[in-house]
């Protein structure tokens, strides 16, 4: 938290995450121009930013894509402004939220980062593998895990019925996974699928696993991935450094 309170008390890096809050996914030059700094200068306040989880990266071909991070952001505002004005501050922000979905057509994107104590390996084998992926998820995931293959998200009730469907567009195992996920009552319709990129990456003798949810159809559905990826995620990591899941389910917890 000391680190998030130091990276806000600049006002050129509070402008940087406005600048990611109006247009996600910019790069180090787009960056750049809006602050009127140098390149290196820019790259020492993302560092800061990055360092305090507030920013996190996303390599696209030669581009290095910066995306911010609410997590640190919203621990604040449960910790100290939630519980004295909740009410209100919500119906503010959700106001502020369609006003801003009304002014713009760019589909919402949600951007997650957690560090695992594991090697790249395990946690490509913990996203792709059915049995695990139904200890952790509720959900077993199932494919070959081809490029074009198809992929299914189905229950563990026996029933073999799929909750998501998609297409595998990339699989670069143990570094990348992109999958399209719709819901298979809709995925023959017009609606266009939202897609999700997990990126593995060694980081020193940890894995840091990046997941991008794009093109999601609206705000409350960024709201809804918001809170289900941090659940799914905080119980693969659970499982990979304890060898068990969370003793209970997060999504299942009474009042969340």
């Amino acid at each position: 938290m000391n680190q998030v309170f130091k990276a806000l008390a600049d006002p050129t890096r509070r402008y940087l995450l406005d600048q990611l809050h109006a247009h996600n996914g910019q790069t180090l030059g787009e960056l750049a121009d809006r602050v009127a700094m140098t390149r290196q200068s820019t790259t020492q306040h993302l560092a800061l930013l990055e360092a305090a989880n507030l920013v996190s990266t996303v390599r696209r071909g030669r581009e290095k894509l910066h995306y911010l991070n609410p997590v640190p952001l919203h621990e604040i505002q449960e910790r100290w402004i939630d519980k004295f004005e909740d009410p209100r501050l919500r119906a503010l922000s959700t106001l502020k939220q369609q006003a801003e979905a009304a002014m713009t057509t760019t589909k919402p994107t949600y951007v997650y980062v957690t560090y695992i104590e594991s090697t790249p390996e395990k946690v490509w084998h913990a996203l792709t593998d059915a049995e695990l992926t139904a200890a952790y998820w509720g959900h077993a995931n199932v494919s070959d895990w081809q490029q074009g293959s198809s992929w299914e998200h189905q229950r563990t009730d026996g029933s073999g019925v799929a909750d998501v469907v998609g297409e595998v567009v990339e699989a670069t195992p143990p570094k990348r996974l992109v999958t399209t996920w719709a819901d298979p009552n809709t995925a023959s319709g017009s609606a266009e699928p939202s897609q999700v990129t997990f990126d593995i990456e060694p980081y020193g003798g940890i894995v840091r696993l990046t997941v991008t949810h794009e093109n999601l159809a609206s705000e409350k559905e960024r709201e809804d991935v918001g809170s289900g990826w941090p659940a799914v995620l905080s119980n693969l990591k659970s499982l990979l450094e304890t060898g068990s899941p969370l003793p209970e389910e997060p999504w299942l917890v009474p009042g969340r």
